[in-house]
């Protein structure tokens, strides 16, 4: 079984972030929020329900493992050639893939040009998940420059 690469758990924490922060005793916790893409979200993007109890760091990150997990797996599924590719490109794909959601990934030309081993049409592709509510989030466009650079590091 592959393990979920470092650059990928990397990626998901430098543009997710241990959002929403709360002071409760000694703890710091997150509590549930809406995410730009209007999704009920808490720690590092976990999807969960409004009334989701706060969480702290180290659950936050358990729930990541478990989301990358996923990721990788689905990654996987529909991008099998990544499994011999160097592992910055799969760390790429595992990403956009907990980011957006295997559904999207699954019908995407983005998988066409990843099993086809074209990178830099990958690339472009990579550059076209930008938009939420209609405008270019900028968090989502580093998002994509930064799993572009991993692509090809």
């Amino acid at each position: 079984m592959i393990a979920v690469p470092q650059t990928a758990i990397e990626l998901a924490k430098r543009f997710e972030g241990f959002e929403r922060k709360v002071k409760r005793g000694v703890e710091i916790t997150a509590v549930p929020y809406i995410c730009p893409a209007g999704f009920w979200t808490i720690g590092y993007g976990h999807l969960c329900d409004p009334k989701h109890p706060p969480i702290t760091e180290a659950e936050a990150d358990v729930y990541l493992a478990r989301d990358l997990q996923s990721a990788l797996a689905a990654t996987l599924r529909y991008c099998p050639v990544l499994a011999t590719e160097p592992e910055g490109r799969l760390a790429a794909i595992v990403d956009f893939t907990f980011n957006l959601g295997a559904g999207r990934l699954q019908t995407s030309t983005l998988r066409r040009r990843i099993n086809q081993r074209d990178w830099a049409v990958a690339a472009t592709e990579l550059r076209r998940w930008v938009y939420g509510g209609g405008k270019v989030l900028p968090g989502l466009a580093a998002r994509r420059e930064a799993e572009i650079t991993s692509l090809f590091g």
